[in-house]
């Protein structure tokens, strides 16, 4: 085989670091970027927060121009056996002043575990039966079951410690007397006739109500009102009563217990109404102040070539201050944009929404669908209508009779209005939601009110009636 050069022309497209820092910045939620610009000043020297006094001798007159944008503006502030058990299964202020954290003072959420506990230290109770009731607490779920048997629950512990199911029973008879009503239940049925049985003998349909948690609990969930009313022997009014007083219940006793599991959201874009028009605006509060330090950046400059790594730090810096300024501008170019659209929505609401896809935003600002997509998603717009992800504001277009178009959202915002506002007792299938849309112009397949309404998690026409 006979060996020979070639020469061959090609293109290919390389990223360069700055490119590709740009493009993760920009695709960054806004509480993740703040994550990783701490993490660029644990790492890089050269940068500084631009809210830090500068060197004496290195501060300049003016503002320095490689700061972000967000530097120019002013900030915005919004027992034995037992004791092996209670093992296996489970702050003050000290000090002087100078130890005194404000924050101790701050309330902060107690969780169902924290607010059970508590509870149980008020009982005096041998340690044995103190171990059983935590571990009980222990393996509650986040709405307050207890999701295993009591059977499971025992197989699954050490054989050492010699616990049956029976010892397990007592421990959750005592817990399910304590709050909120319904906690240590196995079933949304037994949660039920826990509260119910909390209420006074004489209340209104308790009666009734215990039976239908019982045993009948399918059949109200179903508005089988007929077979129920049959099968219990009872008339309208009783079973309304009955119906009502389950309603008041909470299938879920955790409900306003901290779960740990808390997600902030900081609106990147907020939007205001001047001269007659909606604007958008840059949160400025939500954006890192950082510079490059000028001093480190002085020194490197007469260093004469002699800088070494620290050369290439600097250009990091540079680097990484730019592209943060890039990406909010790129979020405010699509986010106005966005906003100039529609209108109609800050106006009016959704049932103003105009149909728009990430094509149009692209096309209209020079942009990649791909930097579209990527500036609007995890990004939230802050209006006097609610705080929205900017992808929100994007959806399909159905045509109307008149040749016009319809946005998705324009339809469901239709659709739960006629659901709101109908007779529960002869409630509108998705064929008559269809009808009455096309009425209006706009023609919308069953099956697509079908999708929207399960989309929106309204129950279907037999689930929304009522006596």
């Amino acid at each position: 085989m006979k060996q020979a050069l070639q020469l061959k022309v090609s293109q290919q497209l390389t990223l360069t670091p700055q490119l590709q820092q740009s493009i993760k910045l920009l695709q960054l939620s806004t509480l993740d970027l703040q994550t990783e610009v701490e993490r660029f000043l644990l790492d890089n020297p050269l940068l500084e927060r631009g809210d830090e006094p500068r060197d004496a001798e290195a501060a300049p007159e003016g503002q320095d121009s490689r700061e972000t944008a967000a530097d120019e503006a002013p900030d915005s502030h919004d027992d034995g056996a037992g004791g092996e058990l209670l093992e296996w299964g489970a702050g003050s202020r000290q000090g002087g002043d100078d130890d005194y954290d404000p924050m101790l003072n701050v309330p902060c959420q107690v969780s169902l575990r924290e607010h059970l506990l508590a509870q149980l230290g008020e009982i005096a109770l041998a340690g044995r039966d103190l171990a059983i009731v935590r571990l009980l607490i222990e393996e509650l779920d986040d709405d307050g079951y207890l999701p295993l048997s009591l059977d499971e629950l025992a197989s699954h512990l050490p054989l050492e410690l010699e616990l049956e199911s029976d010892e397990l029973a007592v421990g959750l008879k005592l817990l399910q007397q304590f709050d909120p009503a319904g906690v240590g239940a196995r079933s949304l049925a037994e949660s039920l006739q826990l509260q119910l049985q909390r209420l006074a003998a004489d209340e209104a349909g308790r009666a009734l109500a215990l039976a239908i948690a019982r045993e009948h609990l399918a059949l109200l969930g179903g508005r089988d009102y007929a077979k129920l009313k049959k099968t219990l022997g009872c008339g309208d009014a009783e079973l309304r009563a009955a119906q009502a007083l389950i309603a008041r219940l909470n299938p879920h006793p955790a409900t306003g217990f901290s779960h740990g599991d808390v997600h902030y959201v900081i609106p990147d874009i907020s939007v205001r109404k001047r001269r007659g028009r909606w604007v958008a605006e840059l949160n400025r509060s939500a954006m890192p102040r950082l510079r490059v330090n000028r001093l480190y950046e002085r020194m490197l400059a007469d260093s004469r070539g002699q800088a070494g790594e620290m050369a290439g730090r600097l250009q990091e810096a540079r680097w990484l201050v730019k592209n943060i300024q890039q990406r909010f501008d790129t979020i405010l170019k699509v986010a106005e944009a966005i906003v100039d659209r529609q209108q109609s929505f800050f106006e009016h609401g959704e049932v103003a929404m105009r149909p728009l896809i990430l094509r149009d935003i692209a096309d209209e600002l020079g942009l990649h669908e791909s930097t579209v997509s990527r500036s609007t998603s995890q990004k939230y717009l802050l209006c006097p209508r609610g705080l929205f992800e900017l992808k929100y504001f994007f959806g399909s277009a159905l045509e109307t009779d008149s040749g016009g178009e319809c946005s998705a959202t324009a339809i469901k915002a239709r659709i739960r209005g006629m659901i709101d506002s109908e007779d529960s007792g002869k409630p509108l299938s998705d064929s008559a939601i269809a009808d009455a849309l096309g009425k209006q112009g706009i023609q919308v397949a069953r099956r697509t009110v079908a999708k929207y309404r399960e989309a929106m998690q309204i129950p279907a026409v037999n689930l929304r009636k009522a006596l």
